[in-house]
């Protein structure tokens, strides 16, 4: 078995057969971690979300990073980290296209929209919270793998 650095092209391959990592924020005290469900297409994770602690903390410290991993017969596995920029796809005029050409990604996905609609104690059943779709932006991305 050896460990191995990942090739850019080969981390970026990773992530578009894959589509569930964790996302990191910067918390107030300590970093925040989440398991998230993403789409991938050029250079940019798209992740849908219903408002909370992670958007929360998004808005107040755009850097994010998502981890993605695999795990293989006789302890192979992979793992490519991305560190980048959240971009919240704001339900405005402007970015109408930007929301629904992610929206058109997700869908692709069976369950696309959990666990970001699973809100812990909703208010009510008759008012929805709103939806909100973000990008994060891939300004490095790296990866190892035990093969």
């Amino acid at each position: 078995m050896q460990l191995r650095e990942m090739g850019e092209q080969d981390c970026l391959a990773f992530l578009a057969s894959h589509t569930r990592g964790h996302l990191a924020c910067l918390g107030e005290k300590y970093p925040y971690i989440v398991p998230i469900q993403y789409a991938y297409e050029k250079d940019r994770l798209f992740v849908f979300s219903m408002p909370g602690l992670k958007i929360d903390l998004l808005r107040a410290h755009s850097p994010a990073c998502v981890q993605v991993e695999e795990f293989g017969e006789n302890r192979t596995w992979k793992s490519v980290l991305v560190q980048g920029t959240y971009d919240e796809l704001t339900d405005t005029p402007a970015r109408h296209d930007e929301r629904l050409h992610a929206w058109s990604l997700l869908q692709k996905q069976p369950f696309w929209w959990e666990p970001g609609s699973l809100a812990l104690n909703s208010e009510s059943e008759d008012s929805p919270a709103p939806s909100i779709f973000f990008g994060i932006s891939i300004e490095v991305v790296s990866g190892r793998q035990v093969v």
